[in-house]
């Protein structure tokens, strides 16, 4: 929804023509870029970093027979999750795990991925059910002034880089993502469970995709503001809210990066390309294994028919709503063909079609309410997973 906004501007930012300071990395240095004291945290897709690889090779290892058992045949069952964006309609996916909690169903995941709104929730859902409750307070008590202020629009549009200010946003994740958190998401990641959350770099026009565990247990004092900065760029939509910074060293000099919401680059994303299907699929070595991806979309994608009034605002957001179904629907391939290369198995869920996921507000903590409880009901009921991307049919026997 805040992206729908975001395109809406783009013909009112046109017209600004002042820009704001910065020092930003050299074109010639940007890949030779990296966080200090933190070198190997990221990744740039199509240029996996051997340190991101290397680790969750390491992460079979690290695992515990308590969250990863072997069954009679000597298998071990690993389930992934990949959380799309959504903004608000994120309510869906916060309580769709809390009702794949109270079914009792929900595994350990080895794997978890967030983008955008996604993001937000990946940690929580990564720490598992003992968190569906700070799920439920996010999606279910937030309104828009907790995520963005309205700036003054001609300013904004002068000399400005948003429409909005995402302070309020930055103060939400600060309250939520605490010591305690990260403590927790560190000793996951040392028991081999990985957990990737994506942003992209405005200057490189690079997808990159973050350890937040490897930045968890890193010890660095500066890891907890890191793991927060690296949510809050990953949710903050260009245009609407201002990009983040990331101080970075290049070539023996300090830069800084601009970094805004993942879900200009992906959707959703399961690999991001750091690492291929034959890890999982051969798992270093080790045994066997058996594989599932869940992917949760936070949207819908049928098509909505409806007249388009002739006006620059209307046209913005119905092209982007076009895209970005589109966008979602490639994305759900991708990682059907990762699937079927892992030989592991995929499933994806959607708000059903029909529910009605506009609220009187960009976060209206009444319909983000009803989406929540949607998602809850869903999840109670049992299997609601498709297991092929939309539109592909089963191949006939």
């Amino acid at each position: 929804m805040l992206l729908r906004v975001a395109l809406a501007g783009v013909a009112l930012c046109a017209a600004g023509c002042g820009t704001l300071p910065r020092n930003a990395v050299p074109p010639e240095l940007m890949a030779e870029a990296t966080i200090p004291h933190l070198p190997d945290v990221r990744s740039w897709v199509g240029r996996p970093g051997d340190a991101l690889l290397a680790d969750l090779d390491v992460s079979f290892d690290q695992e515990t027979p308590e969250e990863f058992p072997k069954d009679a045949n000597g298998s071990v069952y690993y389930a992934h999750l990949a959380l799309s964006g959504g903004g608000p309609n994120g309510a869906f996916g916060a309580g769709l795990l809390s009702g794949w909690s109270a079914q009792g169903t929900r595994p350990v995941f080895k794997i978890v991925t967030g983008v955008s709104t996604g993001a937000l929730m990946a940690p929580f859902a990564f720490l598992g059910s003992s968190y569906d409750d700070a799920l439920r307070e996010f999606y279910t008590t937030t309104a828009t002034s907790n995520i963005v202020q309205r700036l003054s629009i001609i300013p904004a549009l002068v000399a400005g880089e948003s429409i909005a200010d995402s302070r309020p946003l930055a103060r939400l994740i600060d309250q939520h993502v605490d010591a305690t958190l990260l403590d927790q998401v560190a000793r996951a990641h040392e028991r081999g469970r990985r957990l990737y959350i994506a942003t992209v770099d405005l200057d490189a026009q690079r997808f990159v995709v973050w350890n937040m565990g490897m930045i968890a247990a890193s010890a660095r004092p500066e890891s907890l503001e890191l793991f927060r900065k690296v949510m809050f760029a990953s949710a903050s939509v260009p245009i609407v809210m201002p990009p983040v910074f990331f101080e970075v060293v290049a070539g023996g000099q300090r830069y800084g990066e601009m970094h805004v919401d993942g879900a200009v680059a992906a959707s959703v994303f399961f690999s991001g390309g750091v690492f291929g299907p034959e890890l999982l699929r051969d798992r270093g070595g080790r045994g066997r294994g058996r594989e599932d991806i869940f992917v949760i979309h936070n949207g819908q994608l049928r098509p909505v028919a409806e007249e388009v009034r002739r006006s620059i605002r209307s046209i913005a957001a119905r092209t982007l709503n076009a895209s970005s179904r589109a966008a979602m629907v490639g994305s759900l391939f991708r990682i059907y063909a990762f699937a079927n290369r892992a030989q592991a198995r995929f499933h994806w869920v959607t708000i059903p079609d029909g529910v009605e996921i506009e609220g009187t507000e960009a976060f209206d903590p009444v319909r983000m309410r009803a989406l929540y409880d949607v998602g809850y009901d869903l999840a109670r009921k049992g299997p609601v997973w498709a297991t092929r991307p939309p539109g592909l049919r089963a191949p006939v026997p």
